[in-house]
C-alpha cells in the first residue's frame, strides 16, 4: 500500500510505493519538506520509492539501459514543476548497509542527488560542480557520503555492482516532447 506524505506544504509529494524495505516514510518526508523549503522555494516536485524491478523497467525505457539503477531524475521544466525522482527502494536498502547507515538516510541522499538533476546539475557533463554542491549540501544536511564521491571511489568496480544513477529524460519528453 502506498504511503503519501505531505503535511500541508504542497512543494514536494512523497510515496513509498514499495513493501520489500521496512522505511520510516514519516522521516523521509520531514527531511524532504526541509530540502523543497530550502533548496527549491516556490517550486514543487515528486519522490517515490518504488521496487527494484520499477526502476529497472525505467531505466530500461527511458535510458536504453537494462538494469536496476538507485535514482533516476525526471525533470520537468514547465512551470513551477522540476519533475519528479524515482528511487528504488532494495537497492537504496543494499547500499544503506554497505555503507554503514540507514535506508532513510540512503532515501535522503538519494533524493539530495535527484532533486539537483531536477535543479539542471549533470555530473556526467559538469567540471565538478554537482559533485561540490551534492558535497555541500550532504554536510549541511548532515547526512552520509554524497553519492558522486561513492560512485568516483567505485570505477574499479563491476558496472554490476557499482552504485549507478542517472538523469533520464524529462516529463515533457515522456510525454511526447523533446529531452532536456
Amino acid at each position: 500500500m502506498p504511503t503519501l506524505r505531505n503535511s500541508g506544504d504542497p512543494s514536494c509529494n512523497f510515496v513509498n510505493d514499495q513493501a520489500g524495505v521496512p522505511l520510516d516514510a514519516a522521516a523521509v518526508a520531514e527531511f524532504l519538506e526541509t530540502l523543497a523549503r530550502d533548496q527549491a522555494p516556490g517550486m514543487e516536485f515528486s519522490v517515490a520509492v518504488v521496487e527494484d524491478d520499477q526502476v529497472r523497467s525505467s531505466n530500461r525505457a527511458y535510458r536504453k539501459i537494462d538494469r536496476v539503477t538507485d535514482v533516476l531524475a525526471f525533470p520537468d521544466g514547465e512551470g513551477d514543476y522540476l519533475g519528479d525522482i524515482v528511487i528504488a527502494g532494495g537497492r537504496a536498502a543494499r547500499q544503506a548497509a554497505e555503507h554503514g547507515h540507514s535506508v532513510e538516510q540512503e532515501v535522503q541522499v538519494l533524493a539530495l542527488h535527484g532533486l539537483l538533476h531536477l535543479k539542471g546539475f549533470d555530473h556526467e557533463s559538469d567540471s565538478g560542480e554537482m559533485s561540490a554542491e551534492e558535497s555541500r549540501l550532504r554536510e549541511f544536511y548532515s547526512l552520509p557520503s554524497a553519492l558522486i564521491s561513492r560512485s568516483s571511489r567505485n570505477r574499479g568496480r563491476s558496472s554490476g555492482d557499482a552504485p549507478t544513477h542517472a538523469r533520464a529524460e524529462s516529463t515533457r519528453a515522456r510525454r511526447g516532447g523533446n529531452p532536456s
